[in-house]
């Protein structure tokens, strides 16, 4: 156990893993379905050229609704609930390497950039394919014209929810499996990776400072976990604006089919000006505020209950 300021930080062999993966997966799970529709219109906001669609966040979260209904809103989700392995994968990878650069190095920063960065390297390589697929899924209805793929249109599936969802999820992958190969499902890894992991690097040594420097201004009595509870969402807000623009060329890269990043990020920045990076920021941040307020809530809240039980009555929250 090592402490921020006044803020205790769990440590992995802190922990009963049994207690923690079982508990992380419903965690997981939960959050992915609260902001998977923000995610929905953070993408088709970032394929769509200009604003020929939609013209805000808001804007295209009404027009979806009123076109497609709620469902609308959850196109893909199935699929991504796969990447649920992937979320299972960074946890683990992120409190390993936590532990291994303790070694070398007593700074909470280093160890927090290290480990984020790696964590998301090892889960990018499982979500990828999978965000591929579910991307292309979340194209369709208002946005398909925008996509190289399109579900084919079986009104005998109409009755069947589960039909509808995996056969439409059937004909993308077989659609991309056939135009590109096996390396279709790895479009834009390198964009997401490019993404991915320096906003996964900076967005915990951003929660600990700023979670530290709450620690600081609020009083002694204040629990942790909400001083954690705002943290999480100012540092999400932080790395989202600073990696937006590798997020908007990685959606490009992998909905229109592009293989060159850096072609496309001249191209985005020909047709649309500076100010094409910006886009889909605000759904990001929107999506980025309740997703981190969860993910730390249900994490720190998973790793308390997670606590050996020797070291329970030990701890001050």
């Amino acid at each position: 156990m090592q402490q921020k300021g006044a803020i205790q930080i769990i440590e992995w062999e802190d922990l009963d893993k049994r207690k923690f993966y079982s508990l992380g997966v419903f965690m997981t799970l939960t959050t992915r379905a609260t902001v998977y529709p923000a995610s929905l219109i953070r993408t088709r906001l970032q394929v769509q050229k200009g604003k020929a669609l939609y013209s805000g966040t808001f804007d295209a979260f009404f027009k979806i609704l009123q076109t497609e209904g709620v469902r609308g809103l959850y196109r893909g989700f199935m699929v991504n609930t796969f990447t649920l392995v992937s979320g299972q994968a960074y946890i683990t990878t992120y409190e390993l390497v936590r532990k291994y650069v303790s070694q070398y190095s007593p700074s909470n920063t280093v160890k927090s950039v290290v480990a984020g960065g790696a964590a998301s390297l090892v889960a990018q390589t499982i979500t990828v394919p999978i965000d591929v697929v579910s991307q292309h899924l979340m194209m369709q209805g208002q946005g398909e014209h925008m996509t190289r793929f399109k579900a084919k249109p079986k009104m005998m599936l109409a009755a069947t929810k589960r039909r509808l969802t995996f056969g439409q999820t059937r004909d993308i992958t077989v659609q991309i499996f056939a135009a590109d190969g096996f390396r279709g499902f790895y479009r834009g890894y390198v964009a997401s990776l490019l993404t991915y992991i320096p906003n996964s690097a900076l967005w915990w040594p951003f929660y600990h400072f700023y979670a530290e420097q709450l620690s600081y201004l609020a009083p002694s009595q204040c629990p942790h976990l909400i001083l954690q509870a705002f943290a999480g969402p100012m540092a999400a807000a932080t790395a989202s604006t600073i990696t937006n623009p590798m997020d908007v060329v990685r959606a490009r890269v992998q909905v229109e089919g592009r293989s060159s990043i850096i072609e496309t990020f001249k191209q985005l920045l020909a047709e649309e000006g500076v100010w094409v990076m910006t886009k889909g920021l605000s759904a990001r941040i929107i999506s980025s505020t309740p997703t981190s307020v969860l993910i730390v809530v249900g994490y720190e809240t998973l790793k308390r209950l997670s606590l050996r039980a020797e070291l329970i009555e030990s701890r001050h929250w």
